[in-house]
């Protein structure tokens, strides 16, 4: 079994009585997240909503938002620059970018669950620059090389 790990969490005066991001079942990967504001998003449209809270996520580690399938399925909203990374320096209000791909226009309530978050883990690389790669197979196919 995993061990989580500790984030601590800011509620920011827009958060009032919201609770905190949680997990809904004992299998979610993801903690919902809900809005702390009100925002009507025409179709088309995109807007950034605050959920009222902010975090030290620890060094090493990175939170995704993530669209919430319900809403992608059934209202056409999504979350744009999917997933989002929040990085363990910055300590401002975490807020999401919702798109509504939909026809209708979608308003979010205070209190909506608009989003996911995923804690990860984050491995860091160092860039070599070489004169020439190796060989693969697939070469430099991209874009549907690869199939239909």
């Amino acid at each position: 079994m995993f061990k989580p790990i500790d984030i601590a969490v800011k509620r920011l005066p827009d958060a009032g009585d919201l609770p905190l991001p949680s997990y809904e079942t004992s299998g979610s990967a993801g903690m919902d997240v809900r809005a702390a504001e009100t925002a009507s998003i025409a179709p088309g449209k995109r807007a950034l909503v605050g959920t009222g809270f902010a975090f030290a996520i620890p060094e090493g580690y990175e939170v995704q938002v993530r669209p919430r399938s319900g809403l992608a399925l059934k209202k056409g909203v999504s979350v744009l620059n999917t997933p989002g990374t929040i990085d363990s320096d910055y300590r401002g209000e975490i807020k999401v970018i919702l798109a509504n791909l939909g026809e209708e226009p979608f308003v979010v309530e205070r209190g909506d669950r608009i989003a996911q978050i995923v804690v990860a883990p984050v491995q860091r690389g160092n860039l070599v620059e070489v004169e020439s790669l190796d060989e693969t197979a697939r070469g430099s196919g991209g874009f549907g090389s690869t199939g239909v």
